[in-house]
């Protein structure tokens, strides 16, 4: 996968800081190659990665004035499959101490507040990978995707009010009701490679990984992307852990560009993404070992 990612703010008389997740993860089933990174200010810059999910974060303090941001890299992803029906839950007793985290209610996941509807929907359904599909095939159908009817306060419970949101939307309401059953399950960002250009120019993307057998597997409850196609900068407990960007100051932003090309190599065993049976997986969920750069 071939990604560029160009950013523009225009900054106040007071300068700001900034963090950014856009930085591709590396991890030992995505290689990430020729990465490259331009800033329009001449301004020191920190990258740091965190050693137990391998999300890198940049950091930096924008001067006053425009801000302009070009990453480009090259990604190399190899996808553990399965077969879905070999995929069974784990119970919570046997969960590793990484996973865990991952069951509780955050911030814009409160499953403790969906337990009855997630009992009632989900309840009597085979413990696996089937259930966790439900879940998102029901997310899928109770939630239409609409631009610009959510903002950064919205919820998973204020989405299964409304029944509209975007990708995030989509990811937080479906992460809630994992959750509830008991199935850990996490928020991971990328870009959305496949989604029908009618939607709107590519954009960043949130989707859903569930921890099932030894592994966290891809599903995206918006349906917007192809699975193969997710390219991952971050994971976290949702979205508050992984924004694209925060921001600490007064700023101006305007829409990001995004361009990402899929290459294909019969010679080195690269395909172009497609949709599968397959259930896929690029984590097995160990930690990445911390690095710090700076530049």
């Amino acid at each position: 996968m071939e990604l560029q990612i160009d950013l523009r703010y225009e900054i106040d008389s007071y300068g700001a800081d900034f963090v950014f997740n856009i930085h591709a993860a590396q991890t030992p089933h995505q290689i990430v190659h020729n990465e490259r990174l331009v800033l329009s200010q001449n301004i020191p810059h920190q990258i740091h990665t965190d050693p137990a999910t391998g999300n890198r974060y940049l950091r930096l303090h924008g001067e006053p004035g425009t801000l302009a941001l070009t990453y480009s890299t090259t990604v190399d992803i190899r996808h553990h499959r399965a077969a879905p029906t070999h995929l069974a839950e784990v119970p919570v007793r046997h969960l590793p101490p990484h996973v865990m985290g991952y069951i509780y209610p955050s911030r814009y996941c409160q499953s403790d507040r969906l337990l009855r509807l997630a009992l009632n929907e989900f309840g009597a359904l085979w413990q696996g990978h089937s259930r966790v599909q439900a879940i998102r095939d029901w997310v899928n159908r109770h939630v239409a995707f609409t631009s610009n009817t959510s903002n950064s306060n919205t919820s998973a419970v204020d989405t299964l009010v409304e029944q509209v949101g975007v990708c995030r939307d989509f990811a937080h309401l479906m992460i809630a009701l994992c959750r509830a059953v008991n199935i850990p399950a996490r928020f991971a960002t990328g870009t959305d490679y496949g989604a029908d250009p009618a939607l709107g120019p590519p954009d960043f993307h949130a989707y859903v990984e569930a921890y099932l057998g030894d592994r966290w597997y891809l599903f995206d409850p918006s349906g917007t992307a192809v699975p193969m196609g997710l390219l991952r900068f971050g994971t976290g407990r949702d979205a508050a852990d992984v924004a694209f960007a925060t921001i600490f100051g007064g700023v101006r932003a305007q829409p990001p560009t995004i361009h990402t090309r899929a290459v294909e190599d019969p010679t080195q065993g690269w395909v172009l993404p497609h949709h599968c049976a397959e259930a896929l997986s690029t984590d097995q969920g160990t930690s990445y070992g911390a690095r710090f750069v700076a530049q």
